[in-house]
């Protein structure tokens, strides 16, 4: 008697912990379904133009990207700093290119040609120069690209200045207003400086605030949508040359 009860008992804790491992594999799955829920939701998020791409992987993915995005904050900050010294030479300071290039030969000529000769006596080796001479395959290739962009930026003016495309030719000439009223306030020193700041820090800000950013660029776009489309509705529509193209 004390043998069934035993086996009676043992069958209903194995009956028990059978029941105990169902509810747990329905309450796993429950909850990964619930993520696997939750995941596409967060990936719907819409990134700023349009974006697909990490930031890095946008940016070429390379050590450019690195020093943009301040993975190394040594190196990067170290670039920044030259580059802001070089700018406050010019333009703060009053210093001339012509005249920086020359002292600055002069001191790199005068320190090799005192070092090669005093190396012998130092018990120093001479410097070592490297072989910078470009090969032709090299000065083929720079040509081959600068030909391509030349190409397309004269095909670009000859299509604006047809006269085939207004609205083309309008916001050709938005932008290059645009950038003269900017010209005119900054000289081509600091425009460009200006212009390098942003280009090296806006990055690496955006990815910090990557969320904030892409919600306020959304709204802005959504305006600018509006915007135009009103004045397309006002404006744009009524010029024949633009309704004609819109026809066609």
């Amino acid at each position: 008697m004390m043998s069934e009860s035993e086996e009676h008992g043992s069958l209903l804790e194995k009956i028990n912990d059978k029941i105990h491992e169902y509810k747990d594999k329905g309450s796993s799955s429950s909850s990964d379904s619930d993520d696997d829920k939750k995941k596409p939701h967060k990936s719907k998020k819409k990134k700023l133009f349009g974006r697909k791409h990490p930031l890095h992987h946008v940016l070429g993915g390379g050590k450019a990207a690195d020093l943009v995005l301040w993975r190394d904050k040594q190196t990067s900050g170290s670039i920044l700093a030259g580059v802001t010294v070089f700018w406050l030479l010019f333009e703060a300071i009053g210093y001339h290119l012509l005249t920086f290039l020359c002292h600055s030969l002069i001191l790199f000529l005068t320190v090799c040609f005192v070092w090669s000769n005093t190396a012998s006596f130092i018990n120093r080796s001479p410097p070592k120069f490297p072989d910078a001479i470009l090969s032709e395959v090299q000065c083929l290739r720079i040509a081959h690209v600068l030909r391509k962009e030349i190409n397309e930026a004269f095909l670009t003016l000859s299509n604006v200045a047809s006269g085939k495309d207004l609205k083309t030719y309008l916001k050709s000439i938005g932008v290059l207003w645009f950038i003269s009223l900017i010209g005119s306030c900054f000289t081509f020193l600091t425009l460009s400086y200006t212009i390098f700041l942003m280009a090296y820090t806006l990055p690496m800000l955006y990815e910090k605030y990557e969320e904030q950013v892409d919600i306020v660029g959304e709204k802005a776009l959504i305006e600018i949508k509006k915007q135009y489309a009103v004045l397309d509705e006002k404006v744009l529509s009524k010029i024949p040359m633009l309704s004609d193209n819109k026809q066609h």
